[in-house]
């Protein structure tokens, strides 16, 4: 690899592990300010969102720059293509962790509706694949994004339950009907954190192994 092309892989892998903590960050944020009612907390991540729209368009002109100057080949530009998709994904959990900080902001100013959703266990297990498949993203574990994937299915799952739990949370306490719609929102916010995550892991494994693996969710089950 030539060094000039050497030099800026490595300002790119830097730039989007960055942009990977910075978006991690901003998703374990908003589900605690969920869990503890915190308001400003919330809005913290609503101001900070900005900063990770700017990195999220540092990373992608960067990609551009290397294929123009650069025309990288085989895993070079197998890793530039890749980069590209994930901080896509990125970006996208960024205004996930918004649109929950944003209902988090509405919660906390209404009563708790003082039952359990069990939208706290679906909280661990998207932030447990998040952090997996950007631990696989830096560790280049094919086999860490493997796993990833193979626990979509499980967050899927929860996500019809909150929608059948907060159905008849809704028929039972009527008067509480918008703090549960916007639970309802989150749970579906979360499930979308869940889908990028598995994007990730997936472009993991494009990196890493040369196979597109997408379409092949029997292999994970």
């Amino acid at each position: 690899m030539p060094v000039h092309l050497q030099r800026e892989i490595e300002n790119l892998k830097k730039k989007l592990l960055t942009l990977s903590a910075r978006v991690e960050t901003a998703v374990r944020d908003a589900t605690l300010s969920i869990e503890n009612r915190d308001y400003d907390l919330a809005q913290k991540i609503i101001q900070n969102d900005p900063r990770i729209d700017s990195m999220e368009v540092g990373v992608e002109e960067d990609c551009l720059k290397i294929l123009a100057l650069h025309q990288p080949v085989a895993i070079d530009l197998r890793f530039i293509v890749a980069v590209l998709k994930i901080n896509n994904d990125l970006e996208r959990i960024g205004d996930l962790a918004v649109n929950i900080a944003e209902r988090s902001a509405f919660l906390s100013k209404h009563p708790p509706v003082g039952f359990s959703l069990g939208l706290i266990e679906m909280v661990d297990k998207v932030q447990d694949m998040l952090k997996h498949a950007l631990d696989a993203l830096i560790g280049l574990s094919s086999g860490l994004a493997h796993e990833v994937c193979a626990s979509d299915d499980a967050v899927d799952a929860m996500n019809r339950q909150m929608y059948i739990k907060i159905q008849d949370a809704i028929r039972r306490n009527p008067e509480q009907l918008e703090s549960l719609i916007h639970l309802l929102s989150v749970s579906r916010h979360l499930e979308r954190i869940a889908d990028h995550a598995t994007n990730i892991a997936e472009d993991v494994i494009y990196m890493v192994e040369g196979q597109i693996a997408r379409h092949r969710t029997e292999e994970y089950k």
